[in-house]
């Protein structure tokens, strides 16, 4: 009898330590949470100090293809894989809110695209239907649509600024959801009441004499105040045709772009650092010139300075897609896997990988704990 006492308390022993959370690495990227989605239908949860999976998300709309992160950071707007089902999630309680689809019966309508008003009242969905008849499928109009949240249903659709129909939208809100910014040649400005034209920003006027007009390149806003994002942009030399490189910050409220030009342009993605002092970038070779097949490099910029540090290279994956640790030290790779590489932000060393149980469909998000 005391024997079989002793293995209990052994074993009981043994499972509490088991249940202690992992100590934090000796260089760990902070103490938020990671988020991603994955193709389990779940969105995985990581501890930063750790790199220890923490919790799962289980999404009732089943595989997500996109996340966005409302304004206030509580909630998640979860695309599905079909493009027919949103849902909403609490971030805090790691709950479903609610869920949607536009299609019934015999009509599918797919959700090509959604932008969150940051109060949260409404979603401005693109959208196109296909109804299956007999002999054939009927495609409608690419539309944008007004989802009202409250109610729960679409209640009215948008009519295109200027009668101009577009496949593909590139919209943003004001910080306090009263402005629509419609971006194109220019920027078209609409009031979210009854979504007319109230202002332009002609972008596609040069800034300065002889410049060239401001091409978007990869932009970051997550830690960006709203109402603002930096990134790279690209300028054109209408005289010589060179196309150049600039570090740049949006203002849309006051319809400006600050440039700095840092060099000749190349495709290189943007990622910035949480205190907005340096901001990280990757090349990944595709064939082009710039860019050869096989090319991987780590680029780093100093963003108080607006100048690029250096370009280190590395051993790439097919495809990737970078965050910033929240304390700056670290870099995660993602993308196209069920792995995250963890970079030194310093030394561009690789340290590990966190394996998944899953590939990722989805950005990575790090938020603090709630």
């Amino acid at each position: 009898m005391k024997r079989l006492v002793v293995v209990v308390l052994i074993l009981a022993a043994a499972t509490v330590r088991a249940q202690k959370p992992a100590p934090p690495l000796a260089l760990n990227g902070g103490d938020q949470l990671m988020y991603i989605g994955t193709y389990a239908g779940t969105i995985q949860i990581f501890d930063e100090a750790t790199e220890a999976r923490v919790a799962d998300i289980k999404l009732q709309t089943g595989i997500p293809r996109a996340l966005t992160l409302s304004q206030s950071r509580t909630k998640f707007y979860v695309m599905d894989s079909t493009n027919e089902k949103m849902e909403i999630v609490d971030i805090p309680t790691r709950t479903t809110l609610s869920t949607f689809t536009l299609s019934e019966g015999n009509k599918k309508v797919r959700i090509r695209g959604f932008q969150v008003d940051p109060l949260e009242r409404f979603l401005i969905l693109l959208t196109r239907s296909a109804t299956k008849q007999i002999d054939r499928y009927e495609i409608g109009d690419i539309a944008m649509q007004f989802y009202d949240l409250a109610q729960k249903k679409i209640t009215r659709t948008i009519p295109w600024p200027r009668g101009e129909e577009r496949e593909f939208v590139n919209i943003r809100f004001s910080p306090d959801g009263k402005l629509l910014y419609f971006f194109g040649d220019d920027v078209l400005i609409l009031e979210t009441t009854n979504f007319t034209e109230v202002d332009t920003w002609p972008l596609s006027r040069p800034i300065e004499p002889g410049l060239g007009r401001v091409n978007f390149g990869s932009v970051d806003d997550f830690n960006e105040d709203p109402g603002f994002f930096t990134g790279l942009f690209t300028t054109q030399d209408p005289i010589q045709n060179r196309r150049i490189m600039n570090i740049g910050r949006v203002n849309l409220v006051a319809k400006t772009i600050d440039l700095t030009p840092i060099g000749p342009a190349e495709g290189v993605s943007f990622a910035m650092s949480a205190d907005r002092k340096r901001a990280y970038g990757l090349v990944q070779g595709g064939g082009s010139v710039q860019a050869p097949i096989g090319r991987f490099e780590f680029w780093a910029f100093d963003v108080a300075q607006r100048k690029l540090l250096n370009r280190t290279p590395f051993d790439g994956r097919p495809r990737m897609a970078l965050r910033v640790s929240s304390n700056g030290k670290l870099l995660y790779v993602y993308q196209a896997g069920a792995t995250i590489d963890v970079y030194d932000a310093a030394s561009f060393k690789k340290l590990r990988t966190i394996e998944m149980n899953a590939d990722q469909t989805t950005t990575l998000y790090i938020l603090p704990r709630k």
